[in-house]
């Protein structure tokens, strides 16, 4: 199948500033696309409702929620204290969901608050030693799991799915935001 969008580097604006194609839409184009949708859609829900998430949990020696998890993988992605703001947009939830979260993980003594040196009267949530840990094991956790998942494959294979699994999540992070910024009318 020929591609036939225009060539773009990770996160440049396409040519015109838009979302253009290089032309009109080829019908095996469309009939790909369509094709490769449901297996995005099975993957979304084989991480996020199936029981790798929990297990690694359990592996880690946390036992905690998934979204408890997402606070403390957050926090570790971020690698540095966040506001509450913060995480819940990292998680795509509202602030009163991370905040129970954060209440919970701070009585645990997996995060504590620390004060924003921007603002002091505002606070951020911090990694405890204790916390980061425990998420690095939750990361081994599920690493081995992708290991073993492609060990068959052939290590250029691992490591163009990596590259690219990486530059397709920046580039449609990037045109989301783009789109998002974009006055509506």
């Amino acid at each position: 199948m020929e591609a036939i969008m225009t060539p773009e580097s990770p996160g440049a604006p396409a040519a015109t500033g838009t979302d253009t194609c290089a032309g009109p839409p080829q019908p095996d184009a469309i009939s790909g696309f369509l094709s490769a949708l449901p297996r995005f859609t099975q993957l979304n829900a084989a991480f996020t409702k199936g029981r790798l998430p929990e297990r690694a949990a359990e592996a880690s020696g946390l036992h905690l929620d998934k979204p408890a998890m997402g606070v403390l993988f957050s926090l570790r992605t971020a690698d540095r204290a966040l506001r509450i703001g913060e995480i819940a947009e990292r998680m795509a939830v509202v602030g009163p969901h991370v905040t129970r979260h954060v209440q919970v993980l701070e009585k645990r003594g997996l995060v504590h608050r620390v004060t924003d040196p921007e603002d002091r009267r505002a606070s951020l949530i911090e990694l405890t030693p204790r916390g980061r840990e425990g998420i690095e094991r939750y990361g081994a956790s599920l690493f081995s799991w992708f290991t073993a998942v492609l060990a068959d494959w052939p290590a250029q294979d691992r490591s163009e799915l990596t590259r690219l699994l990486t530059r397709l999540a920046n580039d449609v992070t990037d045109r989301i935001a783009r789109l998002d910024e974009e006055p509506e009318g």
